[in-house]
């Protein structure tokens, strides 16, 4: 209830000139104010409540690209990736939304991409020491060209004049640049080749099985890495010096199986004597091709040389040497046969009459 100091008995209005006094209670003027502790059991919460406008932000709030976490319409939805730049709020109060961030995506990109790189560098360097990747490489250099050009040379040597092989920078060039270089493709070429070939005449003779195919290259090659550690022991107890690596010399022991394969294909067409025939020329042009491109890297060029005894010959070693290259050029034909052989000479059992 308002009372007024300064109304009389009747209410009456103070004259004009009387000055008027100030009123004490601030109800009278319209301002209801809340209260200041809430009423008990839910009192006076029917009252309007003081409504207060939110001061202004600073500007560096309004700039960039800043999310207000009170703004619903900018809240990313569930699984919703956030554009570069953009800060989200929320991202550090759910585990698994850190990692939908971009930054956090790029940083496990970058660092997976650099153990994959690492892992294959050590990888490659430990295959390194018992596989000579980098040095197979040279010996698979090759193209159509070189392929064709190659087998003509093994077939047709007596036509060929020019056998140095030519270097660069102390390295020589590969095959597909230099006709005389050794190569593994057309080894490793013919002796798959050589396996299916078998396959087929003992399948023309009722005598093929799944297992021949394993018995065949097996043994086949059981006998060249046989082949390969006598050069490499002839070398070694015969202290000859050569610029040979093992490579080169599995290279040149496998060009046989381009020879074995023609000769087996012709025993189909004439027989046993159509083999014979194209085996031994198959091996002799094979046996002239290493004589000539193997002399100028087994037989050095003959200068004057003190022996251990302290004399002196011109031919001191080259006899070694001559002899390794006969032996390599006269073993061809021998293990050509050997591997081939089996394949022709079949009697086919005489049928059991009733």
């Amino acid at each position: 209830m308002n009372i007024n100091a300064n109304m009389g008995t009747g209410g009456a209005r103070p004259p004009f000139g009387r000055k008027v006094k100030r009123v004490s209670d601030v109800n009278a003027m319209g301002y209801n104010q809340a209260p200041a502790y809430p009423f008990p059991n839910g009192a006076g919460l029917d009252q309007p409540q003081p409504t207060f406008s939110q001061p202004p932000q600073p500007d560096y709030m309004n700039q960039g690209s800043y999310n207000q976490p009170n703004q619903a319409n900018q809240q990313p939805m569930p699984g919703q990736q956030i554009p570069p730049g953009n800060y989200d709020p929320n991202a550090f109060m759910n585990p698994n939304a850190i990692f939908q961030q971009p930054i956090v995506q790029n940083m496990a990109m970058q660092y997976t991409q650099q153990m994959a790189s690492t892992g294959a560098t050590m990888m490659k360097k430990e295959m390194e020491k018992y596989v000579p990747i980098s040095r197979l490489q040279y010996y698979f250099a090759v193209d159509t060209k070189y392929a064709l050009t190659k087998l003509g040379l093994l077939f047709f040597p007596f036509t060929h004049s020019d056998w140095s092989i030519k270097f660069e920078q102390d390295t020589p060039v590969q095959p597909r640049y230099e006709i005389n270089a050794p190569d593994l493709y057309i080894p490793t070429m013919a002796y798959v080749t050589y396996v299916v070939v078998a396959g087929l005449v003992l399948g023309m003779q009722n005598r093929f099985s799944p297992e021949q195919f394993g018995i065949q290259s097996s043994s086949a090659l059981a006998w060249c890495l046989l082949e390969l550690a006598v050069y490499s022991c002839t070398l070694y107890i015969g202290n000859i010096q050569t610029s040979l690596r093992t490579l080169d010399l599995l290279a040149y022991s496998g060009y046989k199986f381009v020879g074995i394969i023609v000769s087996t294909l012709m025993s189909i067409v004439g027989g046993t004597a159509a083999y014979y025939a194209t085996l031994g020329y198959c091996s002799l042009a094979l046996a002239f091709y290493l004589m000539r491109v193997l002399r100028s890297q087994v037989l050095p060029v003959t200068t004057h040389q003190t022996s251990y005894y302290g004399e002196t010959d011109s031919g001191y070693g080259n006899k070694r040497r001559l002899y390794f290259l006969l032996f390599v050029a006269g073993a061809q034909p021998v293990l050509s046969w050997w591997l081939s052989f089996h394949l022709i000479r079949y009697t086919a059992p005489a049928p059991v009459l009733p």
